[in-house]
């Protein structure tokens, strides 16, 4: 299958469907009290035709950047392929940003003009839209002064033929979220897609697991970042798979029953959820007992599964930070392959993947097909893959420090390769840090060893210049609400000392831990402490609580409770 698709860019691949599936539903969407609209290819496409046609009448320059906010729904992808259509690039926005990083990136992308779709806090974000900026709004999207989306599609007629774009034209600039300064504005042309969406699906189907229209996905995580750009919106457009929408938080358990994904992927901290609430209903000693029962431990791992909406799901996948060896084989022991990938922004997330069937577990898998890597001479990992970006938008400087002389991308990330070939992650170079014996410390792999405890969220070990690491705690809201009592807190007390204990002995002598911080923060996307793709932002947390620093060391307790 993958032949077909080797030479076809996106716009082809939407032609192809509206001709052979156009009344097969492609889009369901909720839109709230538990309604949901329905799209089949030829409405979708009928809408993305007028509204192109009505782009194509604003006479912008051709390849202009129009930029798309919201969070992920049926018309933020339509209206991405009407940007395609036009003969636009499309600049997509977090949906979670402040102000005052919309106004930096409409203004450094040169945006002509705005979609605005689905947005939980509207109103902090539209001080940083430009006054004067032409705005046209989305149909779930917040009371705006926009054009309406169903407004410009009635009055224009759907633009005609099968218009398309060269493969080493602009497709989308992608800005980072900017774990560090100003976000980067990482270019990426048709070609990138074409990669992802003719080699991607192929990786998948080892194993005789086809991928195609029958397949459900559920859109969620957000589509301004590459992960899920590629991985449910490229997929859709090359395989033709239906995709559902998530409506909130709260509705989630409910959207992801009803799209009963077949294909799901999800970020470390989603799976690391949905076990510690599994977990807090059968705690571990239990399903281990059950598990080995005969026919009692088939029923009870379908349950589960059922029961987290996962129980059609052929292909599960994870990415954008590491997930625990534990957590990957508590998902295998119900029967779910979960399977790790690796990729960037710059590389369109084209770079790594386990194969079905094949996965050595802590590992993101071997090559994805024409790609190349090697180890640099301090351990960073170097990519060579087709889908690498063009550059970064206005900022050749950057460009260039980010490939080598020979042109493979310096991934920031520091690995090891075994003898099969397989890709190790080891930790990020620039997060390395010396505590004041003189000895270098890698937290991620330390931190991914403690996440996996139900009761913990997300951690953060630090300790540069100090005698000693130690670790952030954020424990999950069951843990929360346990600590409120003291018998509560005098148990979880005990596991998380245990638990230091415990993955002190894995580490050298100087990685050692001498205490863990359990903090009262609740570490956000709106406070700055994670970035967009929940990746905790170190800078800023080491920032936050340098000035207690000094007083937890001198405390000489095992676990402190930040107050």
């Amino acid at each position: 299958m993958g032949t077909a698709l080797e030479n076809q860019t996106p716009l082809a691949r939407l032609y192809h469907w509206e001709k052979t599936s156009g009344d097969k539903v492609h889009f369901t969407q909720p839109v709230g009290n538990g309604q949901v609209v329905e799209y089949t290819w030829k409405e979708a496409m009928r809408q993305v035709r007028s509204m192109a046609a009505y782009l194509q009448s604003l006479d912008l320059p051709a390849g202009s950047q129009i930029a798309l906010i919201g969070k992920n729904s049926a018309h933020w992808m339509m209206a991405d392929w009407a940007i395609w259509m036009a003969g636009h690039c499309t600049v997509p926005i977090y949906p979670t940003l402040n102000a005052e990083t919309v106004a930096y990136i409409l203004d450094h992308s040169e945006s002509k003009l705005l979609f605005v779709g689905k947005l939980d806090d509207w109103d902090h974000m539209k001080p940083g839209v430009p006054e004067g900026m032409p705005m046209i709004d989305l149909p779930l999207a917040p009371p705006n002064n926009g054009q309406s989306w169903d407004d410009i599609v009635a009055a224009n007629a759907p633009l005609q033929g099968e218009p398309d774009r060269g493969m080493e034209e602009l497709a989308t600039i992608v800005y980072t979220s900017g774990s560090t300064g100003q976000p980067k504005g990482v270019m990426h042309n048709f070609n990138a897609l074409r990669v992802c969406g003719s080699s991607m699906t192929d990786l998948m189907e080892t194993k005789g697991l086809r991928v195609g229209e029958d397949d459900r996905l559920l859109s969620y995580l957000p589509l301004a970042h590459v992960f899920e750009r590629v991985c449910v919106e490229n997929l859709s457009i090359y395989r033709g798979c239906q995709v559902f929408f998530a409506e909130s938080l709260d509705t989630f358990v409910q959207d992801l029953q009803r799209a009963r994904p077949t294909i799901f992927f999800s970020v470390p901290r989603l799976w690391t959820k949905f076990q510690a609430g599994v977990c807090a209903k059968l705690p571990l000693k239990k399903q281990k007992v059950l598990f080995k029962i005969p026919l009692l431990g088939s029923k009870v791992k379908n349950k589960i599964l059922t029961q987290l909406g996962l129980q059609h799901v052929r292909f599960a996948g994870t990415g954008s930070a590491p997930l625990s060896a534990d957590t990957i084989n508590w998902y295998r022991s119900l029967g779910l392959e979960l399977l790790e990938g690796y990729g960037m922004s710059e590389n369109m997330a084209y770079s790594h993947f386990n194969k079905p069937g094949e996965a050595q577990v802590g590992t993101v898998g071997t090559n994805n097909p024409g790609v190349v890597t090697k180890i640099g001479d301090n351990g960073e990992i170097l990519i060579k893959s087709p889908a690498d970006m063009v550059g970064y938008f206005k900022d050749e400087e950057k460009t260039r420090e980010s490939f080598t002389d020979d042109g493979f991308l310096k991934t920031g990330d520091m690995g090891q390769i075994d003898a099969s070939g397989r890709l190790k992650i080891t930790g990020r170079v620039k997060e390395l840090f010396k505590i004041s014996k003189g000895k270098y410390v890698a937290p991620a792999p330390i931190e991914n060893k403690i996440v996996n405890h139900p009761a913990i969220e997300a951690v953060c070990v630090a300790g540069a210049n100090q005698p000693a690491t130690f670790a952030q705690i954020m424990l999950c809201e069951e843990a929360q609400a346990q600590a409120t009592s003291s018998e509560g807190r005098a148990e979880l007390e005990q596991e998380i000392s245990q638990l230091i204990d415990e993955v002190n002995t894995t580490l050298d002598h100087h990685e050692r831990m001498q205490f863990a911080v359990v903090v009262k923060e609740q570490w956000g996307i709106e406070n700055g402490f994670l970035t967009p793709t929940m990746k905790i932002k170190r800078n800023v947390l080491e920032q936050h609580y340098e000035p207690k620093i000094e007083t937890w060391y001198a405390a000489r307790q095992k676990v402190i409770w930040d107050q």
